[in-house]
C-alpha cells in the first residue's frame, strides 16, 4: 500500500489574487502557511480490473469514465491509469470549511498515484512544484473550477511562503521560513494565531465565481478591491518577516474589512462573531478561504483565554494547529 498526505493551509494575505481572472490581467501575490492538519490518500493495486474508491461514499467502476468523484476521475485520466486500483481517502478537516482541502486532496492523490506508477512501471515522481501545477491544471482546466493556485502550491511545498504569479500563470515561490522568518518569530506567530469553527459549510466556488465574473467584466469595485487586497497582503508579509506582529494583527483586520466588501464573503452573524472576537482580545482576523463560513482565524497576543471563552460562549469550538514544514509526503511506499 502507498499512503500520501498533504497539509491544508491558512491564507495569510493577498488571497483572491491567485485566480486566473485577476492574475491574467494584473499578476497576483499572496502569502500562505501550511498547517498540521492533513488529507490522506491510500492507494493499492487490485486483482480485479474494476476501480474501487472509498471517500464519504463508496464507488466501484469498470472504467475511469464511470467514476462519479470528479477529482479522482480526472486525475486518473490525466495520468492514464485505467483500472486495477483501489483508492481510499481520509481527512483531518471536513471539506467546504475554507482550509483548501480540495486542493490538498488533489496534491495528495497525485503524489500517491505517481508513487504507485513508480512501483508498477518505474515512472519518475515529479518535484513538489510540478505536482502543485498539475493539481491546479486539474482543477482549473479539466474541471473548470473558478479556483486559483494558492491551495495546491502551499499544500505541496509546505511551511510559510510568499507566492507571486505572472499574467501567464507562472508561479514564483519565496519560502519565508527559516530564511526570512526566524524560528523564534515563527513560534510566536504560531502561538498567537487561534482558529475557531463557525459550523457553517459552504461551496467556495459560488463566492469565487462571483469574483471571477465581476473581474472579467471589468467591474471597477471588484478590481479595486483586489488591488487593495494584494497591497495589504504585501504589507502583512513585511510586518510578519520584520517581527512586527501587533501591526500584523492590525493589518489582518484591514484585510478583512476589505474582503467583506465582496458579495457572499460574510453575513450579519459572521460580522457579529468578528466584532465579539475583537472586543475580547483579537487584533484582527479573517474567515479562511473564500468566506461565507468555515473557520475563523484570529491574531491575539495577551488575551487568548478571554478570546477562547468568548468564542466558546458563541458555540465556536477552537481548532488547535501548528505550522507544518514538510508539504506533501509519501510515508508508506510498499506494494
Amino acid at each position: 500500500m502507498i499512503i500520501a498526505r498533504a497539509p491544508v493551509r491558512i491564507p495569510i494575505g493577498g488571497g483572491g489574487t491567485d485566480l486566473r481572472s485577476y492574475y491574467s490581467l494584473y499578476g497576483g501575490e499572496w502569502t500562505s502557511a501550511a498547517i498540521n492538519k492533513y488529507v490522506y490518500v491510500a492507494v493499492k493495486p487490485r486483482f480485479e480490473r474494476a476501480i474501487k474508491i472509498s471517500y464519504s461514499k463508496n464507488e466501484e467502476a469498470e472504467s475511469v469514465e464511470q467514476i462519479n468523484h470528479p477529482i479522482i476521475r480526472e486525475t486518473l485520466k490525466f495520468l492514464g491509469i485505467e483500472n486495477g486500483i483501489e483508492i481510499v481517502t481520509l481527512a483531518d478537516i471536513p471539506s467546504n470549511t475554507g482550509l483548501g482541502t480540495s486542493g490538498s486532496f488533489t496534491v495528495a492523490l497525485l503524489a500517491a498515484l505517481y508513487a504507485f506508477q513508480n512501483k508498477i512501471r518505474g515512472c519518475t515522481i515529479p518535484q513538489k512544484e510540478e505536482i502543485a501545477e498539475q493539481a491546479c491544471h486539474i482543477a482549473m482546466n479539466l474541471l473548470k473550477e473558478p479556483s486559483g493556485k494558492q491551495d495546491e502550491y502551499i499544500s505541496a511545498c509546505g511551511s510559510i511562503a510568499s507566492f507571486s504569479i505572472s499574467r501567464q500563470g507562472t508561479v514564483n515561490i519565496e519560502p519565508l521560513y527559516p530564511k526570512m522568518l526566524n524560528r523564534k518569530d515563527a513560534e510566536q506567530l504560531d502561538d498567537n494565531l487561534l482558529m475557531f469553527y463557525t459550523g457553517i459549510k459552504r461551496e467556495s466556488k459560488e463566492v469565487l465565481q462571483i469574483q471571477a465574473d465581476a473581474t472579467l467584466k471589468g467591474e471597477k469595485d471588484m478590481i479595486d478591491n483586489l488591488h487593495r487586497i494584494k497591497q495589504l497582503g504585501k504589507e502583512i508579509k513585511e510586518a510578519m518577516v520584520n517581527g512586527e506582529f501587533r501591526h500584523f494583527g492590525e493589518l489582518m483586520d484591514m484585510h478583512w474589512q476589505e474582503k467583506i466588501k465582496r458579495q457572499g464573503t460574510s453575513n450579519p452573524q459572521i460580522n457579529q462573531w468578528y466584532e465579539i472576537a475583537k472586543e475580547n482580545g483579537a487584533l484582527g482576523g479573517k474567515l479562511m478561504g473564500a468566506g461565507g463560513g468555515g473557520f475563523f482565524l484570529f491574531y491575539c497576543e495577551n488575551e487568548k483565554e478571554k478570546l477562547r471563552n468568548a468564542m466558546k460562549k458563541q458555540g465556536l469550538p477552537e481548532q488547535e494547529f501548528h505550522f507544518e514544514h514538510e508539504g506533501v509526503k509519501i510515508f508508506i511506499n510498499e506494494i
